[in-house]
């Protein structure tokens, strides 16, 4: 008996996470609100029109929240919904898995909501 693929949890979390980008969004906005240029700046290599999308993609999708601001010139922001933060655990998971198997290093510094604080996980854990 062949189950479908979108009753899996796996193959339905692959499809949101999976996308280019998205992971590495979701992980710099673990540590807090970012501005578009922000977000740009800290991603090298990614092109304004593709951050635009996956962000717009992923605010479908209820993981990123905008935040708009009354002002002039308008300004805008972008933060983790709690279902977003639910993914942090995942990348929690990847930074030791790149760290212990890959030798990778986080060249990053270090951050007062850093993704591996373990109140963090468990509130991830806790959402759903």
């Amino acid at each position: 008996m062949a189950v479908e693929e979108t009753a899996c949890p796996v193959c339905m979390t692959a499809e949101i996470v999976c996308g280019k980008w998205t992971l590495l969004l979701v992980r710099d906005l673990a540590e807090g609100r970012s501005r578009f240029c922000e977000l740009e700046r800290s991603l090298a290599g990614i092109s304004p029109r593709t951050l635009s999308l996956r962000l717009r993609a992923l605010e479908e999708e209820g993981i990123v929240e905008r935040h708009t601001f009354p002002e002039v010139p308008p300004r805008v922001e972008y933060a983790l919904t709690e279902k977003g933060r639910a993914l942090l655990p995942i990348i929690d998971d990847m930074r030791a898995y790149g760290e212990h198997w890959l030798g990778a290093t986080d060249l990053r510094p270090a951050s007062a909501e850093r993704v591996g604080r373990p109140e963090i996980r468990q509130q991830a854990l806790a959402v759903g």
